[in-house]
């Protein structure tokens, strides 16, 4: 039964286009609503604007020890993909269930949501909460807000298990990121006199140089961690605008980088590093052409790693519920880092795997699914022992 449930679940959410630049709502009140059916209350947790928001849900009794299903509803946008299937309407193939989000992460939430009779239909001695956020494809934000709450709303959970697609394997750790703009102004003037003039790309370009300095460094073998692939924290230049015509030495220049960090990097150090290298060496010179030049630094997103110890209780309780104790790491973000911030001990482990994800033609096996529900059959069964033995 949990098997149908979740299929026709993930149908209804794949339907639900929410690509993170639009709202979730419509989404997010079908899972309140098909939650209420079940005579499970659920709280939303909106954003300023009223256009989005988190849901938080628990079942079973107000006690320490629960665990948190955590995922978040939005997905990557699929323009300028060549997608041979409808990306917003479920299909399926060879065993594979297509569109966007099935496997980042639809799949899973599908999964949480099928298994909710089966959690009020059993003994639980522990509860469950369900925690789905938004915009977390952007840099992890609309989960903050949940968290800031979920102190006074949940009673210390045992783990929070964060569903993002890791083929069912158990992970322990990823990197954090920074995501940062420097905006360059110069001295703009015709490109016959580009001496009497500050040139913002010129300027751009050098700070982009010192980067991949800094990123070498980064990348020396001392500063190695063998749990993480690439096993060190790197720097990327990801966007660069700046100029109007090639016979006007350019007034404006802005590039956006990011670093991803080991967990015990702090990447503000990138910053920190880039602004010295700003203000000692090159401000003083266009400063000297021209008094009226900058150079300015804009965070965009952060949010931290995360490094659970694989001999901590949440990773011996992961490790059952998933069936392995193969703890890995994986390279791309997750809200894992915050919950754990926020005193959670977290996991990552879900359904499907990001080899697929952000794809055209995105899916999740069926068997993948059937072993997620399995899962949560687990969790159903740990939560409802005396003790919290092995669920077997």
């Amino acid at each position: 039964m949990s098997e149908l449930r979740s299929r026709a679940l993930l149908a209804e959410l794949v339907g639900f286009a929410t690509v993170s630049r639009d709202s979730n709502l419509a989404l997010i009140e079908f899972v309140r609503d098909y939650l209420q059916g079940l005579g499970v209350s659920s709280e939303l947790i909106y954003n300023a604007e009223h256009t989005k928001a988190n849901l938080l849900a628990s079942i079973g009794p107000s006690v320490p020890g629960g665990v948190v299903l955590s995922g978040h509803t939005d997905v990557v946008p699929v323009d300028g993909q060549a997608w041979t299937v409808e990306p917003f309407r479920l299909s399926e193939r060879d065993g594979k269930l297509f569109g966007r989000g099935t496997a980042d992460m639809k799949g899973y939430l599908a999964c949480v949501l099928a298994a909710v009779p089966t959690f009020l239909a059993s003994p639980l001695r522990r509860p469950v909460h369900l925690a789905f956020s938004y915009d977390e494809e952007v840099g992890c934000l609309g989960v903050r807000s949940l968290l800031e709450i979920l102190p006074q709303r949940v009673p210390q959970p045992a783990l929070c298990l964060i569903g993002e697609p890791t083929e069912l394997q158990p992970v322990l750790g990823h990197k954090g990121k920074l995501a940062m703009r420097c905006h360059v102004k110069g001295a703009p003037c015709h490109s016959a006199y580009a001496p009497y003039g500050v040139n913002a790309i010129e300027q751009a370009a050098r700070l982009i140089g010192q980067l991949g300095e800094i990123g070498a460094e980064l990348a020396e073998p001392s500063q190695h961690d063998v749990r993480f692939d690439p096993g060190y924290s790197t720097v990327q230049v990801g966007v660069i605008q700046g100029g109007t015509a090639l016979n006007i030495v350019p007034a404006d220049c802005r590039f956006d980088f990011e670093v991803r960090a080991l967990p015990d990097f702090a990447p503000q150090r990138v910053v920190e590093k880039l602004q010295d290298y700003a203000e000692q060496a090159l401000l003083p010179r266009m400063r000297a052409v021209h008094a009226d030049t900058a150079i300015r630094f804009e965070p965009l997103s952060a949010y931290p790693g995360l490094a659970t110890s694989a001999d901590s209780e949440a990773a011996r309780l992961a490790a059952r519920l998933c069936g392995s104790d193969a703890f890995g790491t994986v390279a791309f973000g997750t809200e894992g880092g915050l919950f754990h911030q926020a005193s959670i001990p977290s996991v990552v482990c879900g359904p499907g795997s990001m080899d697929q994800g952000h794809k055209p033609d995105e899916y999740v096996s069926v068997e993948q699914m059937a072993a997620c529900d399995r899962l949560m059959d687990r969790l159903a069964i740990h939560l409802s022992e005396p003790d919290g033995r092995d669920p077997g």
